[in-house]
């Protein structure tokens, strides 16, 4: 069995490649070429977390993949100076069952977070989109930067999280890395984030929407990850009301997002309020974007056919520039 550290996953997932394979993965899972059950979720109240496990098999003519990801979000780790989020990802020989690899699991969790959002800033977003706002001072925001860059020229920057020291450290450590511009500037209140931005993305766990729908700007397009709860909810109501509305999975989104399971109990809307999900749109079966003043969103909560095609990617890439360490099991 082969193990992969944070740093090598890093290595073999470059966001150029991830927001490729996440398109074909997405693909994947619209044409039925990947089964995706619902993940399984084991509340730990006792001690404020959470574990998912997350299943897939991905078949398609370029990937075959049998994957099973552990996650644990538990919200007091931050007290003991430990990550919000722990996983693995255990990877099957797809004809046999046998375990081929252990892959550190936050590490690809947060790349192909990213990269789900870097895929739909490419199909959804402006093709003149320059400035970008980011909610949540993270590792998640962190990659979703890094993909949006990556398929948008962004000039400007403006992060926005309630802890100052920790948007001090993102900018520290983002302005001027590969594609992100130097200038990312801290926002005073959600307003200063929103107001000028063409690509916006949340990546909290708020219970709570974190900007104000009239401080949006007409195009805008959101990238929505957080919220993967019916509890949680990042964007305003009224915006996923009027917005062009993008999914990773509509079975998922309707059993777990609360940015759209909210609004849909208030009666705002109901499921058809969905127009597409993003596979569709890179099938080419749906449109996206239909105007410039279109406001689009994506919301995503994360499907393990993401994690099947990053773990093969990781894998294919380890194996090419010799990474990890074999152990007999």
């Amino acid at each position: 069995m082969l193990i992969l550290t944070k740093e090598e996953i890093r290595k073999a997932l470059p966001m150029n490649e991830m927001i490729a394979v996440t398109k074909d993965a997405f693909s994947a899972l619209s044409a039925g070429d990947a089964v995706v059950p619902q993940r399984i979720h084991l509340s730990i109240p006792a001690h404020q977390g959470m574990s998912l496990f997350m299943p897939a098999y991905l078949s398609r003519a370029s990937i075959e993949a049998l994957v099973v990801k552990t996650a644990s979000v538990f919200a007091n780790n931050t007290e003991r100076d430990l990550p919000l989020i722990h996983a693995v990802v255990l990877v099957l020989e797809a004809d046999t069952g046998r375990p081929l690899a252990l892959l550190e699991g936050s590490s690809l969790t947060a790349i192909r977070t990213g990269a789900a959002s870097g895929a739909a800033t490419d199909l959804l977003a402006r093709k003149n989109s320059k400035v970008a706002a980011i909610f949540g001072a993270g590792v998640q925001s962190r990659t979703q930067l890094e993909a949006v860059c990556t398929v948008r020229h962004i000039e400007k920057v403006f992060v926005f999280d309630p802890q100052p020291e920790a948007v001090r450290n993102f900018i520290n450590e983002m302005a001027g890395q590969g594609s992100v511009p130097k200038d990312i500037q801290p926002a005073a209140d959600p307003r200063e984030a929103v107001s000028q931005a063409d690509v916006i993305c949340c990546a909290t766990t708020s219970k709570t929407s974190v900007f104000q729908d009239h401080d949006l700007q007409p195009g805008v397009h959101l990238n929505g990850v957080g919220a993967y709860t019916p509890d949680m909810q990042e964007i305003p109501p009224e915006t996923v009301q009027r917005a062009f509305v993008v999914v990773d999975s509509r079975a998922s989104v309707l059993h777990e997002a609360g940015d759209i399971i909210q609004p849909i109990q208030a009666g705002l809307f109901d499921e058809n309020h969905i127009q597409a999900e993003i596979g569709e749109i890179a099938l080419g079966e749906k449109a996206g974007r239909t105007n410039e003043h279109q406001i689009t969103f994506f919301k995503s909560v994360g499907i393990a056919v993401q994690d099947a095609a990053a773990s093969h990617l990781a894998l294919d890439n380890a194996r090419k520039m010799g990474l990890g360490q074999e152990v007999q099991l």
